[in-house]
């Protein structure tokens, strides 16, 4: 079996959602002496990133992506002990993401920390309703370089904006991206409001931390 036909078959092991077919299909990897960091970047990842398309086009529902994040990552539990040293600890970066304050709609969001999870990135999912002033608080105690908001209602938009704001007062505004997300954010908002990208759903989040971040 040639390396992309292998690759194929761990996506399509995400894919299944099934924790067995995944643990099987790395095994098989592993065996063929495929590099660790190569069967999560080109395989596992790959898989998710898919999981991630077919559930924003209504192909797969959420339990479909939960699953499909669990079997990733028994699959790279599964790797880390044949990772070079500090490569299996190796993340893209750290991202604090949450849903500001006034705002209870958790989905979305955990959809999103789930993904950017899965894409190799150290995500500190600080939940729903979150006071604005935590967000920038958790971010000091994690060295993070990157905050996610996400807002579901047009009453709630303007913390992203405030959040913003704050981080320039509180100087800190260069040191941290800023990524909004949530039905009623646009990419015009974003623009508006001087945020560093707009993200309209979940494998598009992954796409521009990874831009802003690598």
């Amino acid at each position: 079996m040639s390396k992309e036909e292998m690759f194929k078959e761990l996506a399509d092991a995400i894919i299944s959602c099934k924790k067995d077919v995944v643990v099987a299909a790395v095994s098989k990897a592993k065996g063929q002496g495929i590099a660790p960091a190569e069967i999560i970047e080109k395989g596992l990842a790959a898989g998710m990133n898919e999981v991630g398309v077919m559930f924003e086009r209504g192909k797969l529902f959420l339990p479909h992506v939960m699953m499909a994040a669990g079997a990733m990552q028994e699959g790279v539990n599964l790797l880390e002990a044949d990772m070079p040293k500090g490569e299996a600890s190796k993340k893209l970066g750290v991202i604090v993401n949450g849903t500001v304050e006034g705002d209870v709609h958790d989905i979305g969001k955990s959809i999103v920390s789930t993904m950017l999870q899965s894409a190799g990135f150290e995500v500190h999912d600080i939940g729903r309703d979150v006071p604005l002033q935590n967000f920038i608080d958790k971010a000091k105690e994690t060295n993070a370089q990157m905050i996610g908001l996400s807002a579901l209602m047009t009453t709630t938009l303007a913390g992203q904006k405030d959040v913003i704001e704050m981080l320039k007062e509180q100087g800190m505004r260069d040191k941290i991206k800023v990524m909004v997300g949530g039905a009623p954010a646009t990419q015009t908002w974003a623009d508006k409001i001087g945020a560093d990208c707009y993200a309209e759903n979940a494998s598009e989040a992954v796409t521009r931390a990874k831009e802003l971040l690598l």
